[in-house]
């Protein structure tokens, strides 16, 4: 739900806020006073298009900022987003354009895409004006319709949709494989004989660089040999002399000396010697065991090279390193058991492609079914709705035909208007008593409502049942109307009016939310002018109090 709304610098309105309701608000002033900007502005806080043509006049820049009230997935959305919601529940979003068209959105405090924003109000708010009635004569719109109607279609549809993909994955792969046999049959050599090389040669992971060790050390066996069996006789002494002269035993000497001494600096330096001749230790053993793996087989250094050259060409050929080799060794498997063209491969194909078939066919027949029971009962419902709209002769109807299969059902929905195409059938007037009825039908409840000359090309009693059933509508969603006749105008719990100052070199509007006799005196005047008129003032006073009643009478 909108909490509040502020607008800087939007066509005429320099700096304006509002506050609509929970329940109905109506948004009324003169032509030209600059009403629409508020749709305008909610339009951009859904995310729609950024147009540098609104911005006023000599500013640089126009802002919308809309405080929101929202349930846990939006919620979750906005703080998965790295965005803020506030101690009442409420989140900000704000959205700015300049002059010369870039657009800004933030989320909660944080800066996001103007798609993020569509996302995330999606459910959140929908908006209703001319462009919107001429979405509805499309046929997804018209189907998306029925779908919304029935609770019982989503989850049929969502099966659904899962099988045709799994068709048409299916039936693209079969057709890939059989138009392209002789080529994917070229493919599959070429991935096999690159496969049977590199399995030849069998690489493990780093073992390049393991072997480039091994063949440095075979290389230098007889240095490396000699060094380490002099250090290993320099620590541990030379097993062929009678005399002790190894490090070893001459720092375990030193560090006997140094303990005996009854003198805590020397007893210090007796335990560091200890240390060193623990390191030492583990020093000559590492040493004797280099020298036990140290190679003795004279062939050894030629298989090593042997080996690193095999490795090298795998590394020339297919990736810059043997990690590489392996990743795309093990890719090659997986793509060419994809790209078996044999008879049978393809015959399993075909057989799992009329599987996947009679699977979706199944699953359109049950949504179709669910579509046509829904169909009939929007039907009903619609035209019960608009024959009280002051449409007492016609019919709503929903007709439903079988088509290929599809993303979205076997279906085609169109809506007709006394058994004639809505899209031909229907004045600018009845399309919008057509497109309220199917509001006031499908809506779940919980989300903001925004009607923008829903009321275009209607007046008298129409006026009066467009009136309530937007103020029924009300009772389960925020309902925001921007409208020009007082019978709907008195139906609202918050009346805002946006005025017009044109005295100024700039025409300027402000805005404000009307009580008592303020709005008393703007629903006369919406009574043809009849603002000033004592008899105009008493109609409208009339016309409110029997809003009110009706309001009361059907609180739930």
């Amino acid at each position: 739900m909108l909490s509040e709304l502020a607008i800087r610098n939007l066509g005429v309105l320099t700096a304006a806020g509002a506050q609509p309701g929970p329940g109905l608000t109506v948004v009324t002033g003169e032509t030209g006073a600059g009403k629409t900007m508020v749709v305008e502005s909610l339009r951009l806080l859904k995310g729609d298009r950024a147009d540098a043509s609104r911005v006023r006049t000599g500013c640089k820049k126009a802002m919308v900022e809309g405080h929101f009230t929202v349930d846990k997935p939006e919620r979750d959305a906005v703080v998965e987003l790295g965005g803020e919601i506030d101690e009442n529940g409420e989140v900000l979003i704000t959205r700015s354009v300049t002059d010369q068209g870039r657009s800004k959105a933030y989320l909660g405090g944080r800066a996001v895409p103007a798609g993020v924003l569509r996302e995330v109000t999606e459910n959140l708010i929908t908006i209703h004006g001319q462009h919107d009635q001429l979405r509805l004569m499309s046929p997804d719109a018209q189907r998306d319709a029925v779908d919304e109607s029935d609770p019982a279609i989503a989850p049929l549809r969502e099966n659904y949709v899962k099988a045709f993909d799994t068709w048409r994955e299916l039936a693209r792969e079969l057709k890939n494989k059989t138009e392209r046999r002789r080529e994917l049959a070229q493919e599959a050599d070429r991935l096999r004989f690159a496969i049977e090389e590199i399995s030849r040669v069998s690489p493990q992971a780093g073992e390049d660089e393991s072997l480039a060790t091994l063949v440095h050390r075979l290389q230098s066996v007889d240095q490396l040999r000699e060094a380490a069996s002099t250090a290993l006789a320099i620590i541990d002494g030379d097993e062929d002399s009678f005399e002790d002269a190894s490090a070893a035993s001459a720092l375990g000497e030193a560090q006997a000396a140094l303990a005996a001494a009854d003198d805590e600096e020397l007893t210090r330096l007796a335990d560091v010697l200890a240390g060193v001749t623990s390191q030492l230790s583990e020093v000559s053993a590492d040493l004797g065991r280099f020298l036990d793996n140290l190679p003795l087989d004279p062939e050894a250094l030629d298989e090593a090279l042997v080996r690193q050259h095999a490795l090298k060409g795998l590394t020339r050929k297919y990736a810059p390193d043997l990690d590489g080799v392996i990743a795309w060794w093990k890719k090659a498997e997986t793509k060419l058991g994809k790209l078996d063209v044999s008879e049978g491969s393809l015959e399993e194909l075909k057989r799992k492609v009329a599987r996947a078939e009679k699977t979706l066919r199944g699953a359109g027949q049950k949504l179709t079914r669910a579509r046509d029971t829904a169909a009939r009962a929007l039907s009903e419902a619609v035209t019960g709705e608009i024959r009280a709209l002051s449409m007492p002769n016609s019919t709503f109807g929903v007709v439903i035909q079988p088509i290929k299969p599809t993303a979205t059902g076997c279906d085609q929905v169109e809506f007709q208007l006394d058994g004639k195409k809505l899209s031909s059938s229907a004045s600018g007037g009845e399309l919008s008593r057509v497109m309220l009825a199917i509001e006031v039908i499908v809506s779940s409840g919980g989300s903001t409502l925004v009607f923008d000359e829903v009321d275009q090309g209607v007046g008298g009693r129409a006026a009066v049942q467009i009136g309530k059933r937007l103020a029924l509508l009300a009772r389960t969603n925020q309902v925001i109307v921007v409208t020009h006749l007082p019978q709907v105008a008195a139906y609202a719990q918050t009346h805002i009016f946006v005025s017009k100052d044109v005295e100024k070199e700039q025409s300027e509007s402000a805005v404000k939310v009307l009580e008592g006799e303020e709005r008393v005196e703007e629903i006369a005047r919406m009574m043809a002018g009849m603002d000033d008129s004592a008899t105009g003032r008493a109609h409208a006073t009339e016309l409110l109090q029997r809003a009110r009643e009706f309001t009361a009478g059907h609180a739930e």
